[in-house]
């Protein structure tokens, strides 16, 4: 699962990113499916008039997944402390975003935090420009995909998922936020599983900061006038999110997340160790 470091594509020889991991070409969905199929599709797709295959294939399954599980928990262990990085494939180098998170990541990698992606192009590969760029960690987390998936060029730890599920708990068990861009439904999905976590406090003080706050103000109006309006969410949710443009203000709002994680650690070992008096 692990991919070396590729050619800075600043070089004249070096080959550029192909595929996403979160917002693929739309030209890709309706094509043939080629002859091998992904772990996943395989995965999802009940084996319904064998039911001796179907067992068979469920436990190669469940080994298979539970070795992606340690080799993941095996390449990022040390890593120090992590910020994760989401947003669109499709977005090019020069556009705004791309700048915008680019110069997020390269501040936050200067503050002392490694910066994990999906690996793939636009403002994933933004975010790994900017933590090589500030001397940090750089990590991706790519993912299998039925059309041609590449990791970026400025990845220096790459670690390819064949399973959607346990390239998410990576992105999760390894940082101490998420910082959101604009995409489409990969990052949504992201966000939303995120503030889940949260909400469910699955992992507590753990930032969620969404940057170019316009880009998603239409979907929070919709979340306050009709979940919020109907009680299927409460005030307290929407404030898990911060809303920002300014790279130097995520870098204070992960920092105090961080903060407050540790303090929290600190007072759970302080209590483990009284009760074992």
């Amino acid at each position: 699962m692990q991919t070396p470091a590729r050619k800075n594509p600043d070089d004249p020889g070096s080959t550029g990113s192909a595929g996403s991991s979160s917002d693929h070409d739309p030209a890709t969905r309706d094509a043939p499916l080629r002859a091998v199929q992904t772990f996943d599709q395989q995965l999802l797709v009940r084996l319904w008039a064998d039911e001796q295959a179907e067992l068979s294939d469920d436990e190669h399954f469940v080994h298979s997944i539970a070795d992606e599980f340690l080799t993941g928990f095996r390449m990022l262990r040390g890593i120090g402390p992590a910020v994760t990085v989401f947003g669109s494939a499709r977005t090019p180098p020069g556009h705004p975003h791309y700048e915008l998170m680019r110069n997020t990541a390269r501040l936050l990698g200067e503050a002392g935090y490694a910066i994990i992606t999906g690996g793939g192009p636009g403002l994933m590969e933004a975010a790994n420009r900017g933590a090589r760029e500030a001397g940090a960690k750089s990590v991706g987390c790519n993912i299998e995909l039925p059309h041609e998936q590449g990791m970026n060029d400025y990845v220096d730890v790459g670690v390819r998922f064949h399973h959607f599920f346990a390239r998410k708990v990576v992105f999760v068990r390894y940082a101490m936020a998420f910082v959101i861009g604009p995409g489409g439904f990969g990052t949504l999905d992201e966000m939303f599983e995120a503030l889940t976590l949260i909400q469910t406090q699955t992992v507590k003080h753990f930032p969620v900061v969404v940057m170019d706050s316009g880009e998603w103000d239409g979907l929070f109006d919709w979340l306050r006038a009709h979940a919020l309006a109907d009680g299927r969410i409460s005030r307290a949710d929407l404030d898990l999110v911060t809303f920002t443009h300014d790279p130097e203000e995520v870098v204070k709002v992960v920092r105090e997340g961080h903060r407050q994680a540790e303090q929290l650690l600190y007072e759970q070992r302080r209590a483990r160790g009284g009760k074992s008096q």
